[in-house]
């Protein structure tokens, strides 16, 4: 017993140091603190799971080839001008938005892309006949990237679809999330593989590195054709964007289709993250980064993030448009669990005078989530920031606008799990038609949606608060 605690003790002390040394926030840290302290063995072990910053131990770095390099210096060039001469030679929405284009840059490592079309896709019928009909297109490569791709109707098509393309000699990667697409069978992996699709799972549930890695998952969907054009957002593969659930009923969702330049961005998150997969780095290769010609008038930039990147790209992008925002900031999201400097600047946009309007989710698929996400009402409510349930069905939509201009549409939620632990990617939109089409979409939906009342809201039962507080005790790492 006294060689079991001396050596339980002298790992405690190692985390200790580790804590210290990476620099989290002092009520994070005292927090971690408590658990190892205070819960045998347990405690240690949520730390393993939760809590080890990936920031200062990264999973992956890019192998820099020379190609790579330059784009960087590129990169950093890009913003050294502008540092030095914030208009030089900048479209009008960029000169606007000159600081947020730079940040971008610095926390992503991606330039604006002009002389882009792009076309927002609502729910699943809509998204899938756009994909399928970009796939069934395809005469280069296809590379297919998501978090949850379940079998059944969608899943069949996509395979018969591939299969085809396999036939025609084109070059096919399947990238799925270990965690995310668990219930994805064998036999459809290896039907893929049979037809000569290259799979491979991001972070698969292994014995060896399961505490170091289930709870950092690959987030993102994106699928890209001949580099040409290319898809992103919330829609993940499964039927109940097609028949709807049979306790939440039908999936509201958005994503995005994308042709132009920008699609070699898209491209290179998912070379990234193939190469970090599946070891090979062929397809950091050029050929895979085309001259795409430039087919509209939208200015995209591409914003990426993880928990082992320099920043919270995504978080720094929603905090920088909700504190620039001057007229209306506009969320749709199911998640809503923002941490402290989230909550307070949209508490401050609200109190400014900004019209804050959140869209939420009546229903939910996770009850501890739903009660966490209840849980900042009354702050919210508070502030002046306007909350609309959506009453059909599961609203899943990841989308912001802000004054008539600037649209992100993508696959990060806006709470902790998508800034600090999940891998995610969202496309920046300096674009008045898209901006101006989905505001007006958006009010029509406020119209039919329940908006909360901050006094009947303060009525609302005692056991209904306590479900909140102890949500909101674990909303950290819903």
């Amino acid at each position: 017993m006294t060689i079991a605690l001396i050596i339980y003790f002298s790992l405690a002390m190692v985390l200790v140091g580790k804590l210290l040394l990476n620099g989290i926030r002092p009520t994070k840290t005292l927090g971690w603190l408590l658990a190892i302290f205070t819960i045998p063995v347990g405690g240690m072990l949520f730390y393993f799971v939760l809590g080890r910053n990936r920031r200062k131990n990264k999973f992956y770095r890019l192998k820099k080839t020379k190609e790579i390099s330059a784009y960087l210096d590129t990169v950093e060039n890009y913003c050294d001008d502008i540092g030095n001469n914030e208009h030089l030679n900048l479209p009008d929405p960029l000169k606007r938005h000159v600081k947020l284009v730079k940040l971008i840059a610095k926390n992503s490592n991606f330039l604006p892309s002009l002389g882009n079309e792009l076309t927002p896709l609502k729910n699943g019928p809509a998204t899938f006949d756009a994909i399928f009909t970009a796939l069934e297109s395809a005469k280069n490569f296809i590379h297919i990237q998501y978090y949850i791709f379940e079998e059944g109707e969608l899943a069949d098509k996509f395979l018969y679809i591939l299969q085809q393309k396999k036939k025609e000699g084109l070059e096919v990667r399947f990238l799925y999330d270990g965690v995310g697409s668990k219930k994805l069978s064998r036999k459809y992996i290896g039907l893929l593989k049979d037809a000569g699709v290259e799979v491979c799972g991001f972070l698969p549930i292994r014995f060896g590195r399961l505490l170091s890695s289930i709870n950092y998952r690959n987030h993102r969907k994106i699928v890209v054709v001949d580099g040409s054009t290319a898809f992103t957002g919330g829609i993940n593969v499964s039927d109940k964007y097609l028949v709807g659930d049979p306790i939440l009923g039908t999936w509201h969702d958005m994503h995005i289709r994308l042709r132009g330049p920008i699609v070699n961005s898209l491209q290179a998150v998912f070379a990234m993250d193939w190469n970090f997969a599946s070891g090979k780095d062929d397809i950091l290769s050029l050929r895979f980064f085309s001259e795409v010609p430039k087919l509209g008038k939208s200015i995209v930039q591409t914003v990426s993030s993880g928990p082992d990147s320099d920043f919270s790209s995504v978080h720094q992008l929603y905090f920088s448009i909700i504190n620039k925002a001057k007229k209306y900031v506009y969320i749709a999201n199911p998640y809503v669990i923002p941490g402290e400097s989230m909550m307070e600047a949209l508490q401050v946009a609200a109190l400014g005078g900004v019209d804050v309007r959140l869209m939420l989710s009546t229903n939910s698929d996770s009850f501890l989530i739903n009660w966490g996400v209840r849980s900042y009402f009354q702050d919210f409510l508070e502030a002046g920031v306007k909350i609309y349930l959506y009453p059909d069905g599961f609203l899943h939509s990841k989308m912001m606008l802000s004054d008539d201009e600037l649209t992100t549409i993508g696959t990060a939620n806006l709470d902790v799990r998508s800034f600090e632990q999940n891998y995610e990617v969202n496309i920046l939109a300096y674009d008045k038609v898209l901006t101006e089409q989905l505001k007006n979409d958006f009010l029509k939906d406020c119209e039919i949606s329940q908006q909360i009342d901050y006094h009947e809201f303060l009525k609302r039962s005692k056991a209904d608060r306590l479900k909140e507080g102890l949500a909101k005790v674990f909303s950290p790492v819903l």
